[in-house]
């Protein structure tokens, strides 16, 4: 990794300092973790995308898997850099064409994402993006989706992690690299 320890940490507290904590969003008792404001620090934003490529770069990945919408942010940056594609997983009935879909637990209820039939293969390496793991429950079911079609799943990347929620054991002993650890 071409970030020495020191500068790993300037610039994940760089990044860090950028997000916006936003109380009682989108409703009481949610500490809402507000990613748009660090993308209005180009330095803070290039530090995010740089970190996860550096992390990447020598690993073989074929595949970033976004997940909808905030994985779309970070995906993309980091796919072009390795020379990898980008999938998008998207909400039910948002992509066209033949799709896959798995569904997963919310707090109320159950939701679903989807991914285009054939957009991972056997033999990818796939890495899932997004923004923040709280529960667990949408990386968790990326990770099926992806691992069903026969594609590896490397690791999961995330901006940030709530650790309280616990997410990480909804994954098992699928990796996650989180750059920020929110209390």
């Amino acid at each position: 990794m071409a970030a020495a320890g020191g500068d790993f940490e300037v610039r994940v507290a760089r990044i860090a300092s950028t997000i916006r904590v936003i109380p009682d969003f989108p409703k009481p008792g949610i500490m809402f973790q507000d990613i748009t404001t660090m993308l209005l620090k180009p330095e803070a934003f290039r530090d995010t995308i740089d970190l996860f490529v550096e992390r990447y770069k020598d690993k073989g990945i074929t595949v970033i898997a976004g997940v909808e919408a905030r994985g779309f942010i970070f995906g993309p940056p980091i796919a072009l850099a390795l020379g990898a594609k980008f999938v998008p997983l998207r909400k039910p009935k948002k992509l066209p064409g033949e799709v896959i879909s798995e569904e997963y637990s919310l707090e109320y209820g159950t939701d679903k994402i989807e991914m285009h039939v054939g957009a991972v293969e056997p033999n990818d390496r796939a890495i899932v993006v997004d923004d923040l793991i709280a529960t667990g429950g949408t990386l968790s079911a990326a990770v099926k989706l992806i691992e069903r079609a026969g594609a590896e799943v490397v690791e999961c990347a995330c901006v940030i992690e709530l650790p309280e929620l616990k997410g990480r054991d909804k994954l098992g002993n699928k990796p996650v690299f989180v750059l920020v650890k929110a209390d």
